[in-house]
């Protein structure tokens, strides 16, 4: 199991932890505010959005609050006009890492970002210098005890999704082409699968290892601190911690 992937668990453990303090509902409102606004209100006919209302549900988040946000949105209520915004820059180890966040005001989140990448060891760079070595897909992870790998991998197949990872943690990561996304993930459920995370997110096409402690620790650091942002939507960065590493990173 990679760094990178342990990483994404810990993000999931955070957000169930964040969820009760309310950051993630602020943060769904705004992706399903612009989503709804880029793609029409209707969940059947955008994909992104529908996504976005199946998240929303996970955490709780009530059918009118769901409602409200995709009316402002889509122009049916005034509201903020939020922004959707690609920053991308390197952190320590020379990992590259690119941040999607949605603003009400550019300058403010420009200016929080420089700041975080400034003062832990990273840099923010110009537009392009990194988003290449990503690409968008459907991620879905999914936990359950004695989950049989093979016939996971013929269910989400069946679903239409491209590959299956094998956390090595009693959890698995699905990977689909995002249009296809939802079809898949109601494959998995429907055949019982416990979901836990479904997204649509960017992902790294190659990992740069990052086996020194002391730069992996900086590393981590970096990324938390710029997704507790309040414009950040979501970090994705290119690393792979090796596991020794990330155990003792963990202690």
């Amino acid at each position: 199991m990679s760094g990178h992937s342990k990483w994404a668990n810990i993000k999931h453990r955070k957000a169930a932890q964040d969820a009760k303090k309310g950051a993630v509902f602020q943060k769904l409102v705004r992706a399903i505010m612009v989503a709804a606004k880029e793609g029409g209100a209707d969940p059947s006919m955008n994909v992104r959005l529908k996504a976005l209302i199946d998240k929303a549900k996970e955490a709780n988040m009530t059918n009118d609050t769901i409602d409200r946000a995709i009316k402002k949105g889509s122009g049916d209520l005034d509201g903020q006009s939020y922004e959707e915004i690609y920053y991308e820059g390197y952190g320590p180890g020379g990992v590259a890492i690119l941040v999607e966040a949605l603003t009400d005001n550019k300058n403010r989140a420009s200016s929080e970002l420089r700041f975080t990448f400034s003062r832990n060891g990273g840099s923010l760079g110009e537009a392009g210098c990194v988003a290449w070595m990503f690409e968008r897909r459907g991620v879905i992870m999914v936990s359950g005890e004695g989950l049989d790998e093979d016939e996971l991998m013929m269910n989400a197949l069946e679903g239409g999704a491209e590959d299956v990872e094998n956390n090595e943690d009693g959890t698995f990561t699905i990977y689909s082409d995002p249009s296809i996304f939802p079809e898949v993930r109601k494959t998995l459920a429907e055949a019982g699968y416990h979901i836990d995370s479904a997204d649509v997110q960017m992902t790294p096409k190659n990992t740069v290892s990052v086996g020194d402690k002391a730069t992996a620790s900086k590393l981590l650091r970096l990324l938390d601190l710029l997704e507790d942002l309040d414009d950040v939507q979501s970090v994705t960065a290119n690393f792979d911690i090796p596991d020794e590493v990330m155990a003792s990173l963990e202690d």
